[in-house]
């Protein structure tokens, strides 16, 4: 028996490494729920319910937490890209970006950032054009935003 499978538009994840405002992460998943992510994570901090996930993101689709970076970069799926989010004058800008199939994406701390080893390790470093840096929740779903706007919901 052959099996019919139409085409889909890939599938993404993203995450946050070290994040430090448990408020971010609930808004950031409402957002990952929004626009169809296949599973969303942290690494370093464990996630704790919020009142800002209206969405119940762990209920409906898969939460990963990884003990460090090195942990999570051990778990990407096969064939996927890993996506950094920061604002560098090396990353590529979001207007341009082409997103890939299979992507996940990773934003850093609101302090500190994306880690250098992750930088080092993303296969793309994309930023979004602004005159100041955005909240790790409005950046994430900007980028999220960005990808169905290119590539359809899925």
């Amino acid at each position: 028996m052959k099996i019919k499978r139409e085409k889909a538009n890939g599938y993404f994840a993203i995450g946050i490494e070290e994040p430090q405002l448990e408020e971010n992460i609930g808004t950031l998943w409402r957002s990952a729920i929004a626009f169809g992510a296949s599973y969303i994570f942290t690494i370093g901090t464990r996630y704790k319910k919020q009142y800002s996930d209206t969405a119940k993101a762990p209920e409906n689709v898969p939460y990963h937490h990884y003990k460090d970076f090195e942990d999570f970069y051990a778990h990407i799926p096969y064939g996927c890209r890993l996506v950094g989010v920061e604002l560098t004058d090396a990353a590529k800008e979001l207007t341009t970006y082409k997103h890939f199939e299979r992507n996940v994406y990773l934003l850093g701390s609101e302090s500190k950032g994306l880690s250098k080893e992750a930088i080092t390790l993303c296969h793309d470093v994309i930023k979004i054009p602004s005159h100041i840096c955005l909240n790790v929740a409005t950046a994430g779903s900007v980028i999220l935003y960005d990808r169905i706007l290119k590539n359809g919901l899925k």
